[in-house]
């Protein structure tokens, strides 16, 4: 496991990340526990839910504590961290992706979880409901189920002559078997064959992309933990294999990916900074009810997509919320 300061290091450098160098705080003031992952995007998205907190009236070292931890997208780091956090005495855990939620579910019933980001929490069982989640955990949750065929649907767009396509991502994940199930309805709608070449570590990364040699024009890649741990190489993979891939968030999309369509992270970090508010201010998580995305961002990449011959249609790019040329 690593310190704060490692943490903060790995994920781009200290200024990306509020008050960095602050010496550890006293135990009384209310603490808040946050499992973090490795993307390059996440400096960003945790100065969003700090700078919430703050204007919320939550200032880390003045009279909150946040505790931060990084995983590589292992399973046991992250329950060793989310026990960690029970050890502590944390006053609130708050997670992003399924794996990392699940875990920290399975080390408490008592202490209070958000989420920031996860696929499906009612899909996979990480809550009753999103009016009513129950238990000691709730959230927003990014209904990536219900957007999978719209990611299918602009793929084609951008590849008209697809036939074959590859959704790659962790079939560990739970959140991500839903999501297949929902991008094997939507390539059955449009007549598209479809294959998942396993993965579930980060040593099956490279043998998956051999086994698509011949057998996939396109890639639909369901980022989670264990990929985003593993993201220069996954990307220097899909762009030797020169495929077209259409991904959930702009970060891929900035680092070559063609295009990407989902949620905006850095709005969905600050929500969360709400959740904790009302959480440290007395509420109960069972309470609050599960809120979902509002603002969703469609990035392409048109120096990619010139590299690999395609050409987006003018209806496309009039849509688009950025253009990487």
């Amino acid at each position: 496991m690593s310190t704060r300061r490692e943490f903060i290091t790995a994920l781009g450098g200290a200024a990306a990340w509020p008050l960095a160098a602050r010496a550890q705080q006293p135990s009384k003031l209310p603490t808040i526990g946050y499992l973090g992952g490795t993307t390059p995007a996440e400096g960003q998205r945790v100065a969003s839910f700090v700078q919430q907190l703050r204007e919320l009236g939550w200032i880390e070292g003045r009279n909150v504590t946040i505790e931060y931890r990084r995983t590589d997208g292992r399973p046991e780091q992250m329950a060793e961290i989310a026990a960690e956090f029970v050890r502590l005495k944390v006053d609130v855990i708050v997670t992003w992706a399924t794996p990392p939620t699940v875990a920290a579910k399975q080390a408490t019933s008592v202490i209070p979880i958000v989420f920031a980001v996860v696929g499906d929490p009612v899909g996979t069982g990480l809550v009753a409901s999103l009016a009513r989640p129950g238990g000691n955990i709730t959230g927003l949750s990014l209904q990536q189920t219900d957007s999978a065929s719209k990611r299918v649907e602009l793929l084609r767009e951008v590849v008209p002559d697809l036939r074959r396509l590859a959704f790659m991502g962790n079939l560990g994940n739970r959140a991500l078997m839903l999501e297949l199930g929902e991008v094997q309805t939507a390539t059955r709608i449009l007549g598209l064959e479809i294959t998942a070449p396993e993965i579930r570590r980060a040593e099956d990364i490279a043998p998956a992309f051999e086994a698509l040699k011949g057998h996939a024009q396109a890639v639909y890649v369901a980022p989670d933990p264990l990929l985003l741990a593993n993201r220069v190489r996954f990307q220097t993979l899909v762009l030797t294999a020169r495929l077209p891939a259409i991904y959930n968030s702009r970060e891929w999309v900035e680092a070559g990916g063609l295009i990407s369509y989902g949620p905006n992270f850095l709005d969905l970090f600050r929500r969360a900074a709400g959740y904790v508010d009302k959480l440290l201010r007395g509420a109960k998580a069972s309470d609050i009810p599960i809120e979902q995305p509002t603002k969703f961002d469609l990035v392409i990449n048109l120096t990619t997509a010139n590299a690999l011959g395609l050409t987006v249609p003018p209806t496309l790019l009039a849509r688009a919320d950025e253009v990487i040329e």
